[in-house]
C-alpha cells in the first residue's frame, strides 16, 4: 500500500490536508474518492481548494499525473467543482 506521497501529484502540504480529514494512504483516497475528499478539505480549510488540487486527486487516485486525465474526466470534475463552489457561496450568503 502505498502512501499518500508516494502518489503522483501529491506533496507534502496536499498529504497534510488529507491526513487532516482521516485519508492516510492510496486506500483511503481511493476509497473517499476526489470529489468527497474536496469537499472535506474544503470544510476544515475553509480557503485553499481549487480545481486543480481536485485534478491532483483524481490523478493520484488513478495513479497519473493530473495532466494525464482525459477531457471527459476533467469536463466531469470541471461540472461538479463550480456546483461546488456556487453551493459554498450560496451558504455563505445565508
Amino acid at each position: 500500500m502505498k502512501t499518500l506521497t508516494d502518489l503522483p501529484n501529491i506533496g507534502k502540504t496536499l498529504a497534510d490536508k488529507l491526513n487532516r480529514i482521516g485519508i492516510k494512504n492510496e486506500q483511503d483516497l481511493k476509497q473517499v474518492g476526489s470529489e468527497n475528499a474536496i469537499i472535506k478539505i474544503a470544510a476544515v480549510e475553509k480557503s485553499g481548494v481549487c480545481i486543480n488540487m481536485l485534478y491532483a486527486l483524481e490523478g493520484a487516485i488513478q495513479g497519473i499525473r493530473w495532466h494525464g486525465l482525459d477531457h471527459e474526466k476533467k469536463d466531469e470534475l470541471k461540472a461538479f467543482y463550480r456546483m461546488f463552489e456556487l453551493s459554498e457561496k450560496l451558504s455563505q450568503s445565508e
